[in-house]
């Protein structure tokens, strides 16, 4: 068995990582640190895992483990490492965004560098955002057929902010409506655009991200759009050979809805021309895909295991 340890465990992306793990048939979770929640059971604090664990969570850390995860806020990660000496065996998965610009940590995006992180004992995950809108464009980036702006307009659920209270989380708030927040400069920009350099060298379109606050707790609904000369058969041919071996990326010809996706580790797309634009729409969970999931997912190929293993999550019901 996979010897796993989580620092950090109080937070959304812990608490469904361990929903994952305490259900995946190769690991066993040692331990489950965290500083403010020390003694409580963890169904305690996580209460969708009532009955189905009895660990509590703990301040202390052993390095005895195959597999550390770290589920901390964002600049945490870094601290974490500095402060505390973990052997170079121990596979780390960060999933906050202090190492994904870096060059200590691979890219966690499997559909993009699977081969590098099979071979990689530091990972980081990506961003939520990052994630969907990648997946939506890679296939372009690898043909070279990003040749003008791409407009972005993205809508991501409440639990995308965190735990930790904010006033736009507050259900008071958020219920009912929508709200924009970072255009054009949100943080995840940074990671999509090294990865569509990675495969179209010199790439240098505009990305024109709108970020949105939905009034939903899970999930990210993306639509992009650009002008291209392709037609409608030679994206879909581009698109379905860039995914053939990709076992969480799914094609639909039909127009998709969150739904789907909500509660698995899939990626939904569907690509489509409208005139002289392909519209290409993009959903994910952003706590499983976007996040944990993800982060389980690259686990497995680190651990030389199958790529879906403990990640045959269902889609909530209609």
């Amino acid at each position: 068995m996979i010897q796993v340890g989580i620092i950090g465990g109080g937070g959304y992306t812990a608490g469904e990582l361990l929903r994952i793990l305490l259900h995946h048939p190769e690991t066993e979770i040692v331990f489950v640190h965290s500083n403010s929640q020390q003694g409580k059971l963890i169904s305690d604090v996580h209460q969708d895992l009532i009955g189905e664990t009895w660990l509590t969570f703990t301040n202390t850390l052993t390095t005895d483990i195959d597999v550390l995860f770290l589920c901390q806020g964002h600049g945490q990660s870094v601290k974490f490492l500095e402060q505390n000496d973990i052997p170079d065996e121990v596979t780390i998965v960060d999933l906050s965004r202090d190492y994904r610009l870096g060059e200590e940590f691979i890219y966690g995006l499997p559909e993009l560098n699977k081969p590098d992180i099979q071979q990689s004992k530091r990972i980081a995950n990506p961003g939520c955002f990052a994630t969907a809108i990648q997946l939506g464009l890679l296939p372009l980036a690898k043909t070279h057929e990003i040749k003008d702006e791409v407009h972005i307009h993205a809508v991501t659920g409440s639990t995308g902010a965190g735990q930790s209270p904010v006033p736009t989380t507050h259900f008071s708030w958020r219920s009912n409506n929508l709200s924009i927040y970072k255009p054009f400069v949100h943080q995840h920009l940074d990671e999509i655009k090294r990865s569509l350099t990675q495969l179209q060298p010199g790439f240098d379109q505009a990305l024109n991200f709108i970020p949105v606050r939905g009034n939903f707790s899970r999930g990210i609904f993306a639509s992009l759009y650009m002008n291209t000369e392709l037609n409608v058969e030679q994206l879909h041919d581009l698109y379905h050979e860039f995914y053939a071996n990709q076992p969480f990326v799914l094609l639909s010809q039909q127009n998709p809805n969150l739904k789907q996706v909500v509660n698995t580790n899939k990626c939904v797309l569907h690509v489509d021309k409208h005139g002289d634009k392909v519209l290409i729409i993009s959903m994910i969970d952003n706590l499983v895909k976007g996040a944990s999931g993800q982060a389980v997912q690259n686990m497995n190929l680190t651990q030389g295991l199958e790529e879906t293993a403990g990640l045959n999550l269902k889609a909530i019901a209609f």
